[in-house]
């Protein structure tokens, strides 16, 4: 077994494909316009939880604009933040600037982050993950100022690929956007323009295997860098991109209970999980519910956004945020298309 040191090393190496390293990533925009604890003056929040089909408890903010009438059933958008995040990073952001457009709308954390339920923490498991996402259009269906007929699913980074996954198998879900989004599965599986081997995959999966059998023996967890903790001459502009908004005070947030130096590292063990994880096998199947996939032009994540595209059936649109990286979509409120979100949910949740 190699020193901790060297595997987190070579795990590293693959959750941030060597690709990344080499290939010609543009600089990052910046972070004029960063607003990612925005809190909106005409919008109301407050913590909610629900369960979802595996009985785990999923918390959220729900969100309602200022002026609701009562006895009036709003449109709802359900939002999902990036992988290995929580609701205060990004979604939460989204959520408000939503709902001050008329939407109710709900920002959850995913089953083992942040306040949502699940043992161990920072497990990784993409169907629980869309069933979270199908919870929460079971509460906002439940809700007397909520149609139930119009419920619409937003996802950011890996989300994105959830909120795919989850529309697929939920008919409720009937108008999708994704923002910057990551195909979690094809991230693993391949990296970032497939710039990882096969033989690197097989050493990915043997380390999870190995690190499953240490925990089930009551050794250690160990956690994936997905965002370092320090940042070394030679990191790559990927892991400068995430450090500079999860380890900065742009968008660094610690859970009550949790340690700071593990906020978006998910379980080694877990991770594999991915491998089989096809968010956009049968994406065509949606038609004709809208879909919508916003990718800055410059964002390293931009290959995922035009498959999911280029796979999906019709109505569909990708919208290009120009001079955007991946990042800059968290949290850039001069940058984020929040007009063409707006629209795009208002046609898409349109009453009938």
């Amino acid at each position: 077994m190699k020193s901790t040191t060297l595997l987190l090393a070579l795990i590293a190496s693959h959750f941030v494909p060597h690709s990344a390293f080499a290939a010609a990533v543009a600089p990052v925009a910046g972070t004029a316009g960063a607003h990612n604890f925005y809190k909106s003056p005409t919008v109301s929040g407050e913590r909610v939880s629900f369960r979802n089909q595996y009985q785990m408890e999923v918390v959220g903010t729900l969100y309602r604009p200022a002026g609701l009438d009562r006895g009036t059933r709003a449109p709802a958008v359900v939002v999902g933040h990036p992988m290995g995040a929580v609701k205060e990073q990004s979604a939460q952001l989204y959520a408000q600037k939503l709902a001050e457009q008329g939407f109710v709308t709900l920002a959850i954390d995913l089953s083992f982050w942040g306040e949502s339920a699940g043992s161990p923490r920072h497990l990784v498991s993409p169907d629980i993950y869309a069933d979270d996402i199908s919870a929460a259009v079971d509460f906002l269906s439940t809700q007397a100022f909520v149609d139930p007929e119009r419920i619409g699913g937003l996802g950011i980074c890996g989300s994105g690929s959830f909120v795919i996954s989850a529309a697929k198998f939920d008919p409720r879900i009937r108008a999708i956007a994704t923002v910057s989004m990551y195909d979690m599965g094809a991230a693993i599986r391949q990296g970032l323009n497939n710039g990882q081997s096969l033989q690197q995959r097989k050493a990915l999966i043997q380390a999870a295997t190995d690190q499953r059998l240490v925990e089930f023996k009551g050794g250690a967890a160990m956690y994936v860098p997905g965002t370092v903790n320090e940042l070394k001459a030679d990191a790559s502009a990927v892991q400068r991109e995430f450090f500079d908004f999860y380890r900065t005070p742009r968008g660094a947030y610690t859970p009550e209970g949790e340690r700071s130096e593990l906020t978006t590292q998910p379980r080694l063990s877990s991770l594999v999980k991915f491998i089989n994880f096809y968010p956009f096998n049968d994406i065509e199947t949606l038609s004709p519910r809208p879909l919508l996939f916003i990718s800055g032009d410059q964002a390293h994540s931009r290959e995922f956004s035009e498959d999911a595209y280029r796979r999906a059936g019709q109505p569909k649109e990708l919208y290009w945020v120009k001079g955007a990286g991946h990042v800059d979509l968290y949290d850039r409120t001069d940058l984020i298309p929040f007009a063409k979100l707006t629209t795009f949910f208002q046609q898409g949740l349109a009453a009938k």
